[in-house]
């Protein structure tokens, strides 16, 4: 789908009050166009709306204009260079960077996680930074939505129907 096309669809979901949809459209988009900015900066504008500072940290991360406050949530949650590396989700050269500070940016969390590691790394290649992921992020948890728990349950509901279903038809399989 061209990137005009799903931009499109992201404003609708967010009209429409889909924000998980268009959150994940716009991450698909990231992961195609990781050096569009202007796709980060709209994805940090979703987990704003989740209240999430330090997702939105994440993607403003390249970005002048970010708010410190997001940035060291960011850093906090992201505590190493191997796992900024990783959560910044950047692909070839840092020369590949639209403006001049996200290239700085990204030259110093590369570099900073070369010098933790004591060999070079490469944003092409994970395991020249996978030493630096062991064990030093923590998962978000979010707080718990009613949609969320509304989703448990119903396949909770559908698995014992299920079972329910089949152990019925063994038993009447037997009589």
């Amino acid at each position: 789908m061209p990137l005009r096309e799903t931009l499109a669809r992201v404003d609708a979901d967010l009209a429409a009050g889909r924000v998980p949809v268009a959150r994940q459209r716009l991450r698909g988009l990231i992961s195609s166009f990781p050096h569009d900015l202007t796709l980060r900066r709209r994805l940090a504008e979703v987990y704003r709306l989740y209240g999430d500072a330090a997702e939105a940290g994440r993607w403003m991360y390249l970005e002048e204009d970010r708010s410190a406050d997001e940035t060291a949530a960011f850093e906090a949650r992201y505590g190493s260079p191997g796992w900024r590396m990783k959560a910044l989700a950047w692909q070839g050269p840092e020369a590949k960077a639209a403006t001049a500070f996200a290239q700085r940016q990204l030259v110093a969390v590369r570099t900073a996680c070369a010098e933790e590691l004591g060999h070079p790394v490469d944003w092409d290649d994970p395991a020249s930074y996978r030493g630096d992921l062991e064990g030093e992020y923590e998962a978000p948890s979010g707080p718990w939505t009613v949609g969320g728990v509304l989703a448990g349950f119903g396949c909770l509901v559908t698995a014992l129907v299920f079972l329910a279903i089949w152990v019925n038809g063994l038993v009447a399989l037997f009589d």
